[in-house]
C-alpha cells in the first residue's frame, strides 16, 4: 500500500473535496490491493493516526463512495468516540448521518452518471452498511466495472441459495442471507461460514 493521489481514482470534480475531507479530518490514506471481502476500511489504534484504505481496483463512481463511507467512520469516531467518550454502532444512526452529510456535496450530475445518481439519493435517505445492500446502487455502479472484472466475479448475494461458488480459491455453497452476511458451507470440509453478501465471487 503506498499514499496515492485523488485524482487517478475520483471523477474529477470530487478531487477538491476529497483532499479537503483528508485535510480536515487527518487520517492516513492508502490503496489496497483488491480485497474479495471489502471496497475499503477505516481503522484506529491506540496512539495512531486513524487509517482510511479504498480498493485500488474501483471505478471511478464506487471509489468516490467507498471513500466517503470511510470518512463517514473517521467523523464518527472523531466527534463521538473521542470528544464524547461515546459508544455507537459501527453503522448505526451517527455513521448514517455523518455519511448521508458528506455525500450532499457530490449528489448532483457533475460528480455521478444519471443511473448512479439516481439510486445514489435513495440510499442516503438511509444509507446501508454496503452499497452492496441496495441492489439498485450496486447494479448501476457495476455497470462502469471494467469488463475484465464483470465478467469473472459476481456479488455472493446476487447467486441463488443453493448455488456452488469459489471464494479465496475453496468451494462453497450459497445458504440463506443473515442481514449483510451470507450462511454457506465450505463443501470439502462441511462447514459453516459467513461471508460478506457483498463479497465477489466466481460462480461455478
Amino acid at each position: 500500500m503506498k499514499n496515492i493521489s485523488f485524482g487517478l481514482h475520483v471523477p474529477q470534480e470530487a478531487i477538491a473535496y476529497c483532499e479537503e475531507l483528508h485535510q480536515v479530518y487527518k487520517f492516513d490514506f492508502f490503496l489496497s490491493r483488491p480485497r474479495r471481502t471489502r471496497l475499503g476500511d477505516f481503522t484506529v489504534r491506540p496512539r495512531c493516526t486513524p487509517r482510511i484504505t479504498v480498493n485500488v481496483n474501483l471505478n471511478p463512481y464506487n471509489f468516490l463512495i467507498t471513500y466517503l463511507h470511510e470518512v463517514a467512520h473517521c467523523v464518527v469516531h472523531l466527534n463521538y468516540k473521542v470528544r464524547l467518550r461515546k459508544r455507537v454502532a459501527p453503522h448505526g444512526v451517527e455513521w448514517k448521518q455523518e455519511f448521508s452529510k458528506l455525500l450532499q456535496p457530490v449528489l448532483n450530475e457533475n460528480h455521478f452518471p444519471a443511473d448512479i445518481l439516481d439510486a445514489l439519493i435513495r440510499y442516503a435517505k438511509n444509507p446501508k452498511a454496503s452499497t452492496g445492500g441496495d441492489l439498485i446502487l450496486y447494479n448501476a455502479i457495476r455497470k462502469y466495472d471494467s469488463q475484465e472484472l464483470n465478467a469473472s466475479r459476481i456479488a455472493l448475494f446476487q447467486l441463488h441459495e443453493g448455488s456452488n461458488f469459489v471464494f479465496q480459491n475453496r468451494l462453497f455453497v450459497r445458504g440463506s442471507l443473515r442481514r449483510t452476511r451470507v450462511l454457506c458451507t465450505d463443501k470439502a470440509s462441511q462447514r459453516l461460514y459467513t461471508i460478506p453478501a457483498h463479497a465477489l465471487v466466481e460462480a461455478c
